[in-house]
């Protein structure tokens, strides 16, 4: 079988006249967002015409620092992305959740090339970047969802937080219950995922891996391992960034440093 399919000019001619469908759904509900779809799809363009033209020196030469020093910038964009939803100030939080990521990410990834792929080469670059880049994807979106769920539910119960610490909790015992809340939010989504997968939709590491050429038992397995990895990640990633911004996130004495949140 035949790798992908390449697309050409008028392919992708046809992929931007796509978008008339639903600007003219926005424009026939009156929804004032097109310039900001005109300034997405622009973005998306020149984002991905750049990263793809510097991914491709990047395989060329597949030097292990180069591969390296290019998941750590993913790293470092998430980590930022992350605490601008999250409303939490970089300053402050940057550091510890960036060790959160890096360990919520490396853990399940060398894993994935060294035990599942069999790989020599455990951080070549056609395997390091894309996979690595999926399980950081999630550990994003579980990061949002998990930590600022735990910041606003506890800026939210301060009083009954507060009182927890003056019955002489500590702090980690007094965080717990938001932690394990948060951590149980956060995990959901790839849960809901791993339950639907298959027969809502075709997942991308399985169609990416079909559309390759090789058959759909091949697929499948690269779509449990990566699933499964995912789920690992996250499961990393999550409570580790709590816990790693607790020093940073509440005052000595144990109330949250609303100093840290920005307004």
């Amino acid at each position: 079988m035949s790798g992908a399919l390449d697309i050409g000019l008028p392919g992708m001619i046809a992929a931007y006249g796509l978008l008339v469908v639903p600007l003219a759904m926005l424009l026939w509900q009156g929804v004032p967002i097109l310039g900001r779809v005109g300034v997405a799809v622009v973005r998306m363009t020149v984002q991905l015409l750049l990263v793809g033209l510097y991914l491709q020196v990047v395989f060329n030469q597949d030097h292990l620092w180069l591969n390296c020093v290019w998941v750590l910038v993913m790293i470092a964009v998430a980590d930022i992305s992350i605490l601008r939803h999250c409303r939490l100030r970089i300053r402050a939080f940057g550091l510890p959740l960036f060790v959160a990521l890096v360990i919520g990410t490396a853990v399940p990834l060398l894993f994935f090339t060294a035990l599942i792929l069999k790989r020599p080469q455990m951080l070549e670059a056609r395997f390091l970047i894309p996979i690595g880049g999926m399980i950081l994807g999630n550990c994003l979106r579980a990061d949002i969802i998990g930590l600022r769920h735990f910041y606003e539910t506890i800026d939210r119960d301060a009083k009954a937080f507060e009182h927890t610490l003056a019955q002489g909790a500590t702090l980690r015992e007094a965080t717990q219950p938001y932690l394990r809340e948060a951590f149980q939010n956060a995990v959901a989504p790839t849960l809901a995922t791993m339950m639907t997968i298959g027969l809502v939709s075709l997942p991308g590491m399985m169609t990416g891996v079909i559309l390759g050429g090789q058959p759909p038992l091949t697929a499948i397995k690269y779509q449990v391992g990566i699933m499964i990895a995912i789920f690992t990640g996250t499961a990393i990633a999550v409570p580790c960034g709590i816990l790693l911004t607790l020093k940073k996130g509440f005052l000595p004495s144990g109330p949250l440093n609303r100093d840290a949140l920005v307004r």
